[in-house]
């Protein structure tokens, strides 16, 4: 998968995943001490993050990493 694709599908899944929660990008941003900018390129697919960004985000969201990550792989269905 090229890393663009891979990075949009990254940033929809943690969009849905927020909004599921019922949190603006503000609140996330908020909560994980990032500016709520960050958090829009991130949803954008724009920023390629660091595994400890995508911890925190995880973190924020109430959620484990690995749920995070789930569904990325083009092979699986999500």
């Amino acid at each position: 998968m090229k890393k663009e694709k891979l990075l949009k599908k990254l940033g929809k899944r943690i969009r849905e995943i927020r909004k599921a929660k019922g949190m603006t990008q503000a609140d996330l941003a908020n909560d994980i001490g990032k500016d709520q900018q960050s958090l829009q390129r991130l949803e954008a697919g724009k920023i390629n993050p660091s595994i400890y960004y995508l911890y925190e985000v995880a973190k924020g969201l109430g959620i484990e990493l690995e749920e995070l990550l789930m569904g990325l792989n083009e092979n699986t269905k999500k």
